[in-house]
């Protein structure tokens, strides 16, 4: 049974989700404030987060920010909850490690299908004890790590996603719109400046000169004079 985490300031929007997901089986618990929903994460261990935006404590951002920090637990995806629909917001909470937007009002029946929509791509995604090794770099599946020449850099879900789409991909263009396809799924609108802002983010932390970008058609993950190949 799936955990599903509610993290919102409203108790008749808290009350609302839960009720309609546990109609369809999913173990679910709340929190009023970014705090509390920090320490249910740590001790509930969610496979999703419902986290809205506006918290009055520590906002929705800060606190997805604080869960990506969280170590030795297995990453949640975080779906932020808000009214708002400007595309500053969104590039800030996909800048913290978000994974998706549901926009308020909540429809009960696309909420439903959101969450099983996100949860059905995050066992698609992530494969266990699998890694990919070009040369001297290495993609750890079960730990969110990319690896070059024994230094480990950790990688929010949603960039561990891309990365391991492009290195699957090494030597290949991968077009923008697989991108969105493969790591969002067709039913969530992602702008360009979005996916652009998650491939300036990867390069930040990996170096920039492993992606090159193929303008106007998506993106390619260099290989220099080695052989890409997939391994247990």
């Amino acid at each position: 049974m799936s955990k599903v985490l509610i993290v919102d300031d409203d108790p008749d929007i808290r009350e609302f989700i839960k009720y309609n997901l546990e109609k369809e089986d999913f173990n679910v618990d709340v929190a009023e404030n970014g705090t509390i929903g920090l320490k249910k994460v740590h001790e509930f261990k969610p496979d999703l987060v419902l986290l809205d935006i506006m918290l009055p404590d520590v906002d929705g951002v800060e606190t997805c920010m604080r869960i990506r920090e969280i170590k030795n637990n297995v990453q949640p995806i975080v779906a932020f909850l808000t009214a708002r629909s400007e595309d500053y917001s969104q590039i800030a909470g996909f800048d913290a490690g978000g994974d998706d937007y549901i926009t308020k009002p909540i429809k009960p029946r696309l909420l439903v299908s959101r969450v099983k929509a996100l949860l059905r791509r995050k066992s698609e995604l992530v494969v266990e004890d699998q890694m990919i090794k070009i040369g001297n770099l290495i993609l750890d599946y079960d730990r969110y790590l990319f690896i070059n020449k024994d230094k480990e850099i950790q990688l929010p879900r949603k960039q561990f996603n891309i990365l391991s789409l492009l290195i699957s991909n090494a030597g290949k263009v991968v077009r923008r719109t697989d991108l969105m396809e493969k790591i969002w799924g067709s039913d969530v609108f992602v702008s360009d400046r979005n996916i652009d802002v998650q491939i300036r983010k990867i390069r930040e932390k990996i170096g920039d000169k492993m992606i090159k970008t193929v303008k106007g058609v998506g993106y390619k993950f260099i290989v220099k004079d080695e052989a890409a190949k997939v391994g247990t």
